[in-house]
């Protein structure tokens, strides 16, 4: 199992344990705000388990039916995790909100104690997975990661909103529901973020230009490429895709282009670490040599 695989999965164990928790105490301790935060933490689960899956199929081989691979599902899972958190983000605060002003038994002392696990917890797997997601580039456990610091940011909200009612039940009377309330608004846009972030890469976006800027270094440095007209990524999963146009002399035999083109899809592979493949497109310098040949040879190694 990959690290991104077992983060993922030992997020699930405690998130799940910190969910049913939570919801039992803020039952037992009459806390809609520690309820509200058990619910979300419930769809973390989830949302763990989309992560798992998705790293899990990305890690497939590509084979005939998909020549880049299958690191989309790892895309795909980190998509779901958005939609789930703003979905269940905005079943948290319609619940609070329908709460609001209704009377209720007074609220516990010992609901703060789950709360402050849980921003424990949730921040060391939010640290670890940030760092992990990075280094792997994977856009699911970075939403994951998000998501857990989203938690931490619920859990506070929610830990002051059961203090102020605790201190004074009359003055904060409803402190706790809107608690909850803020809890479900933190998710939402949290969810909107994931969502927003990962569509982007569905639809193709390209890299930064200093990512570029690494890829057009590394082929300029093969003897015999006179210039990079043209180059494109896209993001396949945890690694990227390259289409690279470059420029030869025109004089040059097909061989010779060939292997300078096999050479610089080895030499971006191996230098740019986050490149999985290059396809590697050959042209004609202009105004080099006697004639310039307008028709574009391809090859790809």
């Amino acid at each position: 199992m990959q690290a991104g695989q077992r983060i993922a999965a030992a997020g699930m164990a405690i998130t799940g344990a910190l969910a049913l928790v939570k919801i039992f105490t803020g039952l037992a301790g009459h806390s809609t705000a520690v309820v509200a935060d058990g619910m979300e933490s419930a769809g973390d689960v989830f949302s763990s388990g989309m992560v798992l899956l998705g790293l899990t199929v990305s890690f497939k081989p590509a084979d005939q039916n998909h020549p880049y691979g299958h690191g989309r599902a790892e895309i795909l899972s980190g998509l779901l995790v958005g939609l789930v958190l703003a979905s269940a983000g905005a079943l948290i605060s319609y619940g609070s909100f329908l709460r609001l002003g209704q009377p209720h038994e007074p609220l516990r002392w010992f609901v703060i104690w789950p709360l402050v696990a849980s921003l424990v917890a949730k921040s060391a797997l939010a640290t670890t997975k940030f760092q992990v997601g990075k280094r792997m580039r994977s856009a699911a456990l970075m939403g994951d990661a998000l998501h857990d610091t989203t938690d931490c940011l619920s859990a506070l909200t929610a830990l002051t909103a059961v203090a102020l009612t605790l201190a004074a039940p009359q003055r904060f009377f409803n402190a706790d529901r809107y608690g909850g309330l803020a809890v479900g608004i933190i998710v939402i846009v949290a969810g909107v973020r994931v969502t927003r972030e990962t569509m982007l890469q569905l639809m193709d976006t390209m890299p930064s230009d200093r990512m570029m800027a690494e890829i057009r270094a590394a082929a300029a440095q093969v003897p015999g490429v006179l210039g990079v007209e043209k180059c494109f990524a896209r993001k396949t999963g945890l690694s990227y895709h390259v289409d690279l146009h470059m420029e030869v002399d025109p004089e040059m035999t097909v061989r010779q282009s060939h292997d300078i083109a096999h050479e610089v899809r080895m030499r971006v592979v191996d230098q740019v670490e986050w490149v999985a493949d290059v396809l590697v497109h050959v042209e004609p310098a202009p105004g080099v040599g006697a004639s310039v040949n307008p028709r574009e040879h391809q090859s790809r190694s």
